[in-house]
């Protein structure tokens, strides 16, 4: 790999440093509600190391670096970067490299699973652990060098999370370089048929051959009553692992597990009703015995707490940065509710059951009924994890979405954030305009639909139990598709992630991202968040919100490449390998509804052009004819199907790696970054603290967050 390739893993210089403004919504809270947000604020963040752990082995060892240097100077940089006889030039790059590190908590991009590393050298690392030595205590401890910290050139996979049998790295199968995909899709398959759920697991391989499952639990051995998978806890393995022994090893994280679950049951304290106790108790019972099915008791009564006014969620969530996409990553959620931008999502909420018979399936493909989810506007107070997201649709089990429901956020000062003087490649300057003024507008249409009627529509198509079926068996439905019955469904004990594997995060994030595109053509939908009368018109100001819509999502699929490695020819990142797939709906979809216009060799004029008269008519028959095979081959399984299709419409050709990519990566914009509020307990009353949008305001804010080891204290 040259120079100039290396060049693209440099940390955002400068990144784009913004901030999550909480205070007015949480001083509207009483005393008893910021207690109870308190405690789960303070779980969230207790699992920070747990995160760490599950992106890199260096990451634990970096993050304590940066504390320790934090806090050894009481954030005066300035003295520091003297004594330790760096320039300033040296301090600047280094405070952007630890900003961007703590803002993806980890190494490696947590939008795109890229390595990132410092553009200072190697000398102003160690310059900084001679000049302060609890921070080299802190890289020694944890046997990071400074090499950790830079580019594996050696082995180039290795800036990219994947399977390490495939050259990449991931954390969540440690200490085991000769694990292979083989293995871990064997160890799923056995796993699940002990009805052992794995989202709060890591795997090992022993040297001899032999795995272990890692459970994350406050306690090192399961619960007198037996765990998930019962008493036993060794297990004879068969077919191409015979001979071979999987070991369950409860107490992974096991001093995060235990701080987490006490401060779970002092926010149940704070809970304003008995759902939100019985919540609190599931959640404890769960990280302190390691039990995913407590964990899934307590997303039932989440679901089932509607309209708090503190609404919160945490325990291992999402499966994105897994190349099995079955283990999930650790994050919490603690927000206020945004009551006036509520009552847009609840017309949409009410609007949900005239709308889904628009989606170009029949009702053979769809729930039988629509469960009404809760839908709010969060206004965020914590988000830990590798990355905030704009919008949740969760729980992510599929029983508990058929059988109880799901909820909705959308969360507005994620949504509002920008940064001053944003440039906006790829738009032409025609439309340049109308784009500003309607993108975030039409950000908010987008990310309504997509959690509710994107995530939340579809039924799966299933052999519930041997000889029992959700459909008519004896008369299958008839495909859309091949205007024939089906042929496929769910076998007893098969899901959704378990039968599309690797592909099912990205999938269904495109299934999600054409139902939002095809549905925002409908001006009723667009008139309940404020835009326009009803009127179908795409030149009022409803029809310049679609426009900007359209225009954003041809806009990302572009600049999606950058997330793509020409390497190991994969992508990166689930909602960009999506929205590239939607941009070639578009350009494919003919009669110039969308072209990519330029007239320079290098693409240094590279536009989007997009006839917007088109958009009701070529564009929306296009994403509908994508979006509808999406969905029956999701419907009833039809993994071969469902993949030759998405193979197909994420593939990067030549013209794409050789010439756009690069054009991208040329133009690109530092991702955001949120400087988050802390909150502390006094004389049971508590006290928000905010920072400013700064590299040293987001160093200062993880420094007094307590999530360091108690021999770090006043260093």
């Amino acid at each position: 790999m040259d120079e100039q390739t290396w060049k693209q893993y440099y940390a955002d210089g400068p990144p784009t440093v913004v901030t999550l403004p909480i205070k007015p919504h949480f001083e509207a809270l009483t005393d008893q509600q910021k207690l109870y947000a308190h405690h789960v604020s303070r779980a969230a963040f207790l699992g920070t190391r747990i995160v760490l752990r599950q992106v890199s082995p260096e990451s634990e060892g970096i993050f304590d670096f940066i504390v320790a240097l934090q806090q050894a100077y009481h954030g005066d940089w300035s003295k520091l970067h003297k004594d330790a006889g760096i320039s300033e030039q040296a301090l600047k790059e280094f405070l952007e490299y630890a900003t961007q590190f703590l803002g993806n908590l980890g190494n490696y991009k947590g939008f795109g699973d890229s390595k990132f590393i410092p553009r200072c050298s190697p000398e102003t690392i160690e310059a900084f652990a001679s000049a302060v030595p609890k921070a080299k205590e802190a890289l020694e401890k944890s046997r990071v060098s400074v090499a950790n910290f830079y580019a594996t050139t050696d082995e180039p996979a290795k800036m990219h999370l994947g399977f390490p049998d495939k050259g990449h790295l991931s954390a969540y199968y440690p200490e085991s370089p000769d694990i292979t995909q083989d293995d871990i899709e064997q160890i799923s398959a056995f796993i699940a048929e002990k009805k052992l759920l794995p989202e709060n697991t890591r795997l090992k391989k022993t040297k001899e051959g032999d795995f272990q499952l890692l459970i994350a639990s406050g306690l090192s051995r399961p619960p007198p009553e037996g765990g998930d998978a019962g008493p036993d806890t060794v297990f004879d393995l068969s077919g191409k692992l015979n001979g071979k022994k999987l070991e369950l090893i409860f107490g992974d994280h096991i001093e995060e597990m235990a701080k987490i679950a006490l401060h779970i049951k002092k926010a149940g304290l704070n809970a304003a009703n008995d759902r939100q106790k019985q919540m609190m108790t599931e959640y404890a019972k769960s990280f302190g015995s390691g039990s995913l099915n407590a964990f899934k008791e307590s997303q039932k009564l989440w679901v089932k707490d509607i309209g708090p006014m503190v609404e919160t969620n945490i325990g291992f969530i999402e499966t994105y940065r897994d190349p099995a996409n079955v283990r999930a990553e650790w994050e919490g959620l603690v927000a206020m509710v945004n009551k006036e931008r509520t009552q847009a999502f609840q017309k949409l909420v009410d609007a949900a059951p005239s709308m889904i018979p628009k989606l170009p399936w029949g009702k053979d493909f769809e729930k039988d009924t629509f469960s009404a989810p809760d839908f709010t506007s969060l206004e965020v107070l914590t988000f830990n994890g590798s990355g905030i997201p704009a919008g949740i649709n969760i729980p992510n089990y599929d029983d508990i979405r058929q059988e109880i429901g799901f909820k909705n956020v959308s969360l507005g000062n994620v949504l509002s954030a920008k940064a001053p003087d944003e440039p906006i490649p790829f738009i032409r300057s025609e439309d340049l305009e109308l784009y500003q003024a309607n993108r975030d507008q039409a950000f908010e249409v987008q990310v309504g639909i997509h959690e509710l009627l994107g995530h939340g529509t579809g039924k799966l198509l299933q052999e519930t139990s041997p000889g029992e079926y959700n459909f008519d068996a004896s008369s299958p439905p008839i495909s859309p598709i091949t205007k024939k019955p089906i042929t496929t469904y769910y076998k007893p004990g098969q899901t959704w992630s378990s039968v599309f594997g690797g592909i099912s995060a990205s999938y269904e994030e495109c299934r999600a991202e054409c139902v939002a595109m095809a549905l925002s053509c409908d001006f009723d939908i667009l008139q309940i968040f404020g835009f326009g009368d009803g009127t179908v018109d795409v030149n009022n100001q409803a029809g310049d919100v679609l426009y900007a819509g359209y225009l954003s999502m041809a806009r990302a699929g572009v600049a999606a490449v950058e997330f793509w490695d020409p390497k190991s020819r994969k992508w990166g990142q689930a909602h960009m390998q999506a929205r590239f797939s939607i941009l070639k709906t578009f350009l494919e979809a003919g009669e110039g509804f969308t072209v990519l216009d330029y007239s320079k060799e290098d693409l240094s004029d590279l536009t989007v052009k997009m006839d917007k008269e088109k958009i009701l008519t070529v564009g929306r028959k296009a994403v509908e004819e994508y979006l509808q095979k999406l969905h029956v081959f999701k419907s009833t399984a039809d993994y071969e199907a469902g993949k030759k299709l998405y193979d197909d419409m994420t593939h990067v050709d030549e013209w794409w790696a050789s010439k756009v990519r690069p054009k991208v990566l040329r133009t690109k914009r530092p991702r955001k970054v949120f400087v988050q509020a802390n909150t502390y307990e006094k004389d049971g009353k508590v006290e928000l603290k905010e920072y400013e949008p700064t590299c040293e305001g987001m160093i200062q804010s993880w420094s007094e967050r307590g999530v360091y080891p108690p021999e770090m204290v006043g260093v």
